[in-house]
Parts: C-alpha cells; structure tokens; sequence
C-alpha cells in the first residue's frame, strides 16, 4: 500500500504515543500472570448475513504485511516486546476477556460504553446480530491469512501471552486480525444503535484489538489492518436487507433496555 512513506516519517512519533497511552490507561500492577480458557472451550457462532462470498477481498483491501526489516516491521517486533511487562496487569485481565469472542465477557465491556446491557437476556437481537457478525468476520479474514501466512510474533520464543500456546499459535496466520476486525465491527454496529454513547463505544472497540497487542498474539500493524476490514464488513452488510431490519430491530431494544437501567458492575468515570 502507498502509505509506507508516511509511516516512515511518522512512525516513532506514533510508536511513542501509543505504548503511552496504553501504559496511561492501564499501569503495570504486581499480579499472577493469567490466560484465558482452552480454545477447545469455544463454540461456533450462528450463521452470518453474508454467506461464503461476501464480495470483498481482503488481500486487495489490506495490502500485504509490513516487511520484517522494514520500519514497521521493526516497530511491531519492538512494541511486541515491550508490551510483554502488562502481564498480570488489569490491561491482562483486560486481554484475556476480550480473547473470548463468545460475547460473555466482550458484551460486558461494550455494555458500560454504550450504558445498556447486551446480553441474550436483555438485547436479544442485537446480540445475536453480533455473533453472526463474528461469522461473517471469519469469511474475510481467514482467506485473508492464508494469503499472507506471516507468523504470529511469540512464534520463536517463550515470552508470557495471555493464552495457551495451543498449535493454532504456529499455523494460524497473524495478519490481520480477526479480534481486531470483530471489535471495530462491533463497535461500529453498536454505535449505531445506541448513537448518543458513539465515541465511548468506538473506543472500547478499538481497544478490545488493542487487547490482541498485550495478549501477545498481534502484532499492531495486524490489528490495525483487521479495523479496516472490519469497516468494509458493515459497509457490506449495510447493504444487505436482513441485516437492516434486524438493526432498526435492535435499534428499538436498545431503547427499551436503556429504560430500564444502566448496566452493572462498570466503573465510574
């Protein structure tokens, strides 16, 4: 892709700020050093809206990984390392709950954004709408990876990642990723239905790919390219019929669950 030049330019700029900001939101604290659950332990989403061609070309839209040697490249390695020390940190805890795309523990966290709760008990379509989403997510992605094969950065190494290192860790591709594409793509979806929380939704989005960066199984550049995918996804579903009703749907749950109180257990501020 034609960026590179600017990456270049701006790259320990951007680098710098971003290892602050994540180091301003979630300071290193003393704690066992924890993982998520098996990946045996995760159950399939239902169907998506989109079905096997979905009309977008992942390979084409991203463009190919950074090089190794390459400014970003070196960047991705380097912000892969330093982000090892927020194990046991609340931003680990954080990695760990956003590993899960089942929706128990994600939905938890977009719930105290957007100031209702999403749950198959209180928004059923909307939350149903999501996890077909995550279907219709792995239709791009996974194509995507197999194009590009780049190795996920604790290949070749024994440092700390918030999941087990199961063989999928070896043959799984690392560009782009799938949590950072479903994140945006929740988040955008989210936003649309509860409008009046947008930028706080957005954020969780993004952060819920950033979690991918601390986990330890992204590098930045893959979540990165995976919000970009998860852009064209939604444009693509916007202009699918049973996407939009069940979004005008879930428009009008969220209203009548916001009626009926805030979520709980979200810190204030």
């Amino acid at each position: 892709m034609t960026r590179n030049a600017l990456i270049a330019l701006t790259l320990a700029g951007l680098l710098t700020a971003s290892c602050a900001s994540l180091q301003d939101l979630f300071p290193p604290q003393a704690a066992p050093i924890a993982q998520t659950a098996t990946s045996a332990s995760w159950t399939a989403p239902p169907k998506g809206y989109l079905g096997a061609d979905t009309g977008l070309d992942g390979a084409t839209i991203i463009g190919p990984p950074p090089a190794p040697a390459s400014p970003r490249g070196e960047a991705d390695r380097m912000t892969f390392n330093d982000t090892r020390k927020f194990a046991g940190t609340p931003a680990w805890a954080q990695a760990i709950a956003d590993a899960d795309l089942s929706g128990k523990y994600g939905f938890r966290s977009f719930s105290c954004a957007a100031g209702v709760t999403i749950s198959p008990e209180k928004t059923p379509i909307l939350t149903r709408m999501l996890m077909r989403m995550t279907a219709d997510a792995a239709t791009i992605y996974r194509p995507t990876k197999a194009v590009f094969q780049r190795a996920r950065p604790p290949v070749g190494n024994s440092k700390p990642i918030c999941v087990p290192r199961e063989k999928w860790i070896e043959t799984d591709g690392s560009y782009p990723s799938g949590h950072g594409l479903i994140g945006w793509s929740w988040g955008l979806v989210i936003s649309e239905v509860a409008p009046d929380r947008a930028s706080a939704i957005l954020a969780r989005g993004r952060t819920f790919g950033d979690s991918r960066i601390i986990c330890g199984v992204h590098y930045q550049s893959d979540v990165e390219a995976g919000r970009y995918l998860g852009s064209a996804m939604v444009s693509k579903l916007h202009q699918n019929a049973e996407f939009m009703n069940d979004l005008e749907e879930a428009r009008a749950e969220v209203v009548a669950s916001q009626a009926m109180g805030a979520p709980t257990g979200c810190l204030a501020g």
